[in-house]
């Protein structure tokens, strides 16, 4: 780390010659990980010293020294610590995972719980909570999390008076509802009477920064509380963030090469979707079906010329970023989101460009026209309509996000593929004011993603998306591209020589032009690896057909499947098929299990916390 002048930090109130030349010397050690960890830290005994108007004994004047064990200073028992986490796409779980390695080099044993595994009734026990949660959509919890916040909000909750809890909200800012899963929790605990042990913190999708404070904010007050000693807990710290063997994932990608990127509809289609197979082959990196990859896109370079060209930017002027320097035409392609607008960025510009219709836009009453707005208008739109003459490139981004991975289903499985991930991807193309629009990722993995390039890429985890024993049957429901997982339980089960029955529900469409991978899945029904298959072609009739009518239209045999054990998945659209889908089984078990609509409810609540009904629903 750069030395500082100390000039400005001492004197009255603030450091001593002494204090800043430790301090100097402490800093020189740091990784900044570490640094950031420890003004979080700093922040938690301040909060602590304020809340409780006990003071801390001063650290000595020597440099610390480790302790050889940090065993509780205190008669009384150690409180339990409980981290839970909500998760849809692996943020919250690796997360709570980071904060119980850090909570355990504070001397403070931590148990890390998934909420989709958490039996709700063990509230009543818990002692410290500490609660990471995503919000998927507008302001629902994650798919494995429902279960867990039914019983919370409902009368069966317990009374939680004696739990102190912290919660770590993690959202997107692009919707509404922003963070609004842990808003839930938040309120909800404290209407329960638990005490608040650190206050909410709400995190945008660029949440690495403000996550890692309150982890260590929240670790702190709960070190002091146990008795633990700042020196202390500092030295066991310090001394456990040893470097980690090179791994491959979110923070450090793998550099992957494009193998083969194949249309897979027909000429005639409406739509067009790619098959893309990326080679792992050096990284080390493994994955199970089910399992997604993440995908680092860049954004369209004729973009990055349209808005350097509107703001009368130095596209190759150099820029100071956080790791490092770049030119602003490489900024504006790979760290930040130039695309889609968000709230955050419609209030940021008003107060550029001082338009009065942005500044109206951007107030809490007018959340409907602002969303309306956002739908209809990206970055290039806003900046055209509302100009900034002069604007710097440093006040631009300060209102962008960073530009976040995206992540893919595996249509593959490496028993099959070694070393490869295959995707199935639908290029999103629309047109938008006149002029040709396409998704980010989805653009860039069709037109810049060519054979022998490469793109940065890691393995996210599904562990709510697994196939059962090898002898259980299974029920796949899936659209369009939600029928890349099956293609990879299809291979895996080919390899493992399975013997249990699976039927896949298919929907697309046009038969001609969209029925994807219609060969392999012919293979498979001859081989008897897939035991049966159900297509509905939505556009080849007047009467448009979906999944959903098919699962209906063979409800007696769905139904027996279920009470011989099958396991069921649906892959695909959040929006529409996902809760038609939902319908479409509840109607089934109403109707071929003789039982009423609360009771065939029920019976698909009974499936999910079992893990027979598991969803990857986007």
């Amino acid at each position: 780390m750069q030395r500082v002048d100390p000039s400005k930090f001492l004197g009255p109130g603030l450091l001593s010659a002494q204090q800043w030349e430790q301090l100097n010397a402490l800093s020189a050690t740091l990784s900044p990980r570490q640094a950031l960890w420890l003004s979080g830290y700093f922040a938690g005994i301040e909060a602590a010293r304020a809340e409780t108007s006990t003071a801390l004994p001063d650290a000595p004047a020597a440099s610390v020294t480790p302790p050889p064990e940090m065993a509780p200073s205190t008669a009384a028992a150690a409180r339990t610590l409980t981290i839970l986490f909500g998760s849809e796409t692996g943020n919250s779980a690796a997360l709570a995972r980071t904060a119980a390695a850090e909570a355990k080099a504070l001397g403070l044993e931590a148990s890390v719980v998934d909420m989709g595994d958490y039996k709700p009734r063990r509230l009543k026990e818990e002692q410290d909570l500490l609660i990471i949660a995503s919000t998927y959509g507008e302001g629902d919890p994650p798919q494995p999390a429902m279960a867990f916040f039914e019983f919370l909000e409902g009368r069966k909750a317990p009374t939680l008076e004696g739990v102190r809890f912290g919660v770590l909200a993690l959202g997107d800012s692009t919707y509404e509802k922003y963070c609004e899963a842990g808003k839930r929790l938040d309120r909800r605990f404290e209407e329960l009477g638990a005490e608040r042990l650190i206050p909410r913190v709400d995190c945008d999708v660029d949440y690495d920064d403000p996550a890692a404070a309150w982890i260590a904010d929240a670790l702190a007050r709960l070190a002091l509380s146990e008795g633990k000693s700042a020196q202390h807990a500092i030295a066991a710290a310090l001394t456990s963030a040893r470097p980690a063997p090179a791994v491959f994932d979110k923070r450090n990608p793998f550099a992957a090469t494009i193998n083969d990127n194949l249309i897979l509809t027909s000429r005639g289609s409406t739509k067009e979707t790619r098959h893309i197979e990326v080679s792992l082959m050096g990284s080390g990196l493994t994955y199970e079906p089910g399992d997604a990859l993440g995908v680092f896109p860049r954004n369209d370079p004729a973009l990055v010329e349209k808005i350097g060209g509107v703001l009368g930017l130095d596209l190759s002027a150099p820029l100071a970023l956080k790791d490092g320097e770049a030119p602003l035409a490489e900024a504006l392609a790979a760290k930040f989101e130039i695309t889609a607008a968000t709230p955050r960025f419609i209030e940021h510009w008003a107060e550029i460009s001082g338009a009065t219709e942005l500044s109206k836009l951007a107030g809490d009453d007018h959340a409907e026209a602002r969303a309306a707005y956002l739908r209809e208008n990206h970055i290039i739109d806003v900046i055209r309509a509302f100009p900034a003459p002069g604007v710097s490139a440093e006040a631009f981004l300060a209102g962008l996000r960073p530009l976040q991975p995206r992540l893919y289903s595996i249509a593959s499985s490496l028993a099959a593929n070694p070393g490869e991930a295959h995707l199935t991807v639908s290029s999103v193309r629309y047109m938008l004011h006149g002029e040709p629009r396409a998704g980010v990722a989805s653009g860039h993995l069709a037109d810049r993603a060519a054979p022998d390039t490469t793109a940065p890429v890691y393995i996210q985890s599904n562990p709510h998306f697994r196939l059962p024993a090898d002898d259980v049957p299974i029920i796949m429901i899936g659209a369009g591209t939600g029928v890349a997982p099956y293609r990879s339980f299809m291979q895996e089960r080919e390899a493992r020589g399975a013997t249990g029955r699976s039927w896949l529900f298919f929907g697309e469409r046009n038969f001609r032009t969209d029925f994807l991978y219609q060969l392999e899945w012919q293979a498979y029904l001859k081989d008897k690896v897939l035991s049966r298959m159900d297509v509905a072609f939505s556009r080849d009739r007047t009467n448009k057909a979906y999944v959903q009518h098919r699962l209906v239209e063979g409800g007696r045999e769905v139904f027996a499947w279920l009470e011989e054990g099958a396991h069921v998945y649906v892959c695909g659209d959040a929006a529409k098929l996902a809760p038609d889908v939902h319908a479409a089984l509840i109607s089934v078990v109403e109707t071929h299990g003789k039982r009423s609509h609360d009771a065939a409810e029920h019976y698909m609540r009974g499936l999910l916390s079992d893990h027979r009904y598991q969803r990857d629903v986007y």
